[in-house]
């Protein structure tokens, strides 16, 4: 409730400051720059054409811009440099009225101009929209930078998930991805524990040859005899 209100009070106070300034340049625009530094010099203020130029432009682009609420920090800041130069060179010796030329006027606009610049015009004004319009890309800019880095990993995820699923192939293919039916030959057919090999078997596989144990076996296979074990001496 309090922001609000805030924003009601800044936006009539802005376009009654801004009235008042515009109406100052906007005179100021129609003498001429010519017959405005005239007054200037006449006035007794230092570079008057620099000045009157200044203040023509300040006061007439400024008003407009506080009645928007576009920039109103920027422009506040110019408005009060302006306002204290008024007061300095040409209104601060004839006291505070304005029917005497006092800094009545330039006084209050200053001061308005002071508390724009410390504490903006209000959410009611071109400056938020702008603000809204630049937040939201940069945060949709910021979430497809995020999502453009994700990105590989979640590519590597898929892949490693699709190769997981796929499997391997069973024993005589030569490769390639599993189908159906190869998965269910896979699932059907038992697993056979793997004996330890002895000795004798190790090392008849390693040399690639039988050990004479291997033939009595095969021997006795062939004839239909049962193999005979001979049993090592005993030493």
């Amino acid at each position: 409730m309090k922001k609000v209100l805030f924003d009601i009070a800044a936006l009539i106070a802005r376009i009654a400051t801004g009235v008042i300034f515009l109406a100052h340049g906007w005179q100021k625009w129609q003498g001429g720059l010519g017959a405005t530094t005239q007054g200037f010099r006449e006035m007794g203020i230092p570079m008057p054409e620099m000045a009157a130029g200044f203040a023509t432009v300040v006061e007439t682009v400024g008003g407009v811009f506080l009645i928007l609420g576009l920039l109103v920090r920027p422009v506040a800041l110019l408005l009060l440099i302006d306002m204290i130069g008024a007061i300095a060179f040409v209104h601060g010796s004839h006291g505070v009225l304005s029917a005497n030329n006092g800094w009545e006027l330039p006084g209050a606009l200053g001061a308005l101009s002071l508390l724009f610049l410390a504490l903006g015009g209000g959410r009611i004004g071109l400056d938020t929209i702008f603000t809204s319009v630049f937040r939201r890309r940069g945060e949709r800019r910021a979430a497809e930078e995020e999502l453009a880095a994700h990105a590989p990993s979640r590519g590597a995820a898929g892949t490693a998930a699709g190769t997981t699923a796929v499997g391997t192939a069973p024993a005589g293919r030569t490769g390639g991805p599993m189908t159906p039916a190869d998965q269910d030959i896979s699932a059907d057919r038992p697993e056979v524990p793997r004996q330890p090999a002895g000795p004798d078997t190790t090392r008849s596989t390693r040399s690639g040859r039988l050990n004479d144990d291997d033939m009595r076996e095969i021997d006795a296979l062939v004839s239909d005899e049962p193999p005979q074990h001979h049993k090592p001496p005993n030493r």
